[in-house]
């Protein structure tokens, strides 16, 4: 079982260094927002995603549900999201530094499913539907930073349909 494990984990390896994406199916996002405290922005993340915790509002198709949040501290927001047809989870952490007046955020999204490689950018939209749904996007000064070096299938995004 090791030895296919091994041979699995390598043949993972030269698919990343191919394709240009992370390893395993996840993503990293840093966001600057220079007029949103690190308080204001904890506080509308999680009130979105309490307002997105139930299957409800995927009802006529999306994945803006079933959204949880484990933890919450000054500087760190931990939480999951579940897809609603194949039920599959993915861990989501936000990393808040106060930045001047305002607050820089590193944001990661990464499946649990062990053997995800490809996620047609599920894990991207997980965080980015949060910052939407909670109006961070329009604030001023507004920056995101991500690629597909750090962010499976990034440029291939849909975040309406995921």
């Amino acid at each position: 079982m090791e030895f296919h494990t091994l041979i699995l984990a390598g043949i993972l390896s030269v698919l990343s260094y191919a394709e240009g994406y992370p390893i395993h199916a996840s993503c990293k996002i840093q966001w600057n927002f220079p007029s949103v405290t690190c308080a204001d922005f904890g506080s509308r993340i999680v009130a979105q995603a309490k307002k997105w915790e139930t299957a409800d509002n995927c009802a006529n198709g999306g994945e803006k549900c079933l959204y949880k949040v484990s933890s919450q501290s000054v500087t760190e927001i931990k939480g999951t999201h579940e897809t609603p047809v194949k039920h599959y989870v993915d861990d989501l952490t936000f990393t808040m530094k106060p930045s001047g007046s305002g607050c820089n955020v590193d944001g990661f999204s990464t499946s649990e499913t062990w053997y995800a490689y490809l996620d047609y950018s599920t894990n991207y939209c997980n965080l980015n539907n949060l910052i939407t749904g909670a109006g961070l996007n329009a604030t001023q000064g507004y920056k995101e930073t991500t690629s597909d070096d750090v962010c499976t299938q990034y440029s291939s995004r849909n975040c309406e349909k995921y």
